[in-house]
């Protein structure tokens, strides 16, 4: 069974490759994606010595309770927004001993968006152990399924170059 398609899984590689070049871990923190970043990234065998973990939080209670993002934060800035997805990154790291995590939270569709966060929103934010978030944000045209795959493309490309900018 294929989870992903082919160029996705090109790309997976390339962060299953830079990472471990690196010596790396990755943990992710997803919302719109629903853990579809990792598991892209683990229909690559061997996957586990870059994989540390992953944390599906969907919800906003999931993103309180298992990354530590303030319900405040959320209720000023909205789940789906920069601030919501560098605190992600960052709960995804103090709750793992990973080497960096990825975040994603966005409106998938087809309903949820207004003018100022429209259907096809997400926000992106990478983080290396010890150092700022590099947060991102990009709006999708498509379906739900085109705007999920598109950001699961754009997380990992996210995270090949952010270990590049530190090579």
């Amino acid at each position: 069974m294929t989870i992903a398609s082919d160029d996705l899984l090109t790309i997976a590689r390339r962060v299953f490759d830079v990472c471990s070049a690196r010596g790396l871990t990755l943990t992710t923190a997803e919302s719109c994606t629903g853990g579809l970043v990792a598991g892209t990234i683990t229909a690559l065998p061997g996957s586990s010595a870059v994989l540390e973990r992953g944390f599906v939080t969907y919800s906003n209670l999931a993103k309180s309770e298992m990354l530590g993002v303030p319900p405040s934060l959320i209720a000023e800035e909205g789940a789906v927004s920069e601030a919501v997805a560098g605190a992600m990154a960052a709960g995804a790291l103090a709750h793992s001993p990973a080497d960096m995590a990825v975040a994603v939270t966005g409106i998938a569709g087809p309903s949820g968006g207004s003018a100022e966060k429209p259907v096809g929103l997400v926000h992106f934010a990478v983080c290396l152990r010890g150092r700022s978030a590099y947060t991102y944000h990009a709006v999708f045209d498509g379906d739900r399924d085109t705007v999920r795959t598109q950001a699961v493309r754009t997380a990992l490309e996210l995270v090949i170059q952010e270990v590049s900018r530190e090579s």
